[in-house]
């Protein structure tokens, strides 16, 4: 638990970045975002995309060729494999990268640490579609 801690707390500035972005809006289900065009509808401190929902976050996994959005649960911030994926994304993009998260990793790595931490937890996770 004290290493979740940790980890939460060397995140703080994204999660800032995270407080500093969401606005209350309605849910309402969407087809799957072109990721260059999410970026243009989308750049930092604008209101959040209709499909994310209070208590969720959007990230992007991007390896190779294959990135797919997700829109994951806050909880998962507490989850000690994806807050290993967190500080990859630190060291390779730094917290200066405009738009929403990139992980790097591929979309099926990332599911695996999701359905792992859902089978804990007991909670849901919503992904869309390759982008």
């Amino acid at each position: 638990m004290a290493e979740s801690r940790r980890g939460l707390m060397m995140f703080r500035p994204f999660f800032k970045k995270l407080r500093k972005g969401f606005s209350s809006s309605a849910y309402s289900a969407s087809p799957a975002l072109n990721h260059s065009k999410f970026n243009e509808d989308m750049s930092v401190g604008k209101a959040v995309p209709g499909d994310v929902k209070e208590g969720f976050f959007t990230v992007f996994t991007v390896k190779g060729k294959e990135t797919l959005r997700f829109v994951i649960e806050l909880h998962h911030l507490t989850n000690a494999e994806f807050l290993s994926l967190m500080d990859q994304a630190r060291e390779e993009y730094g917290f200066q990268q405009k738009g929403a998260l990139s992980l790097p990793c591929r979309p099926h790595e990332l599911q695996e640490i999701l359905q792992h931490s859902k089978g804990s937890n007991n909670a849901c996770t919503e992904s869309w579609g390759y982008v």
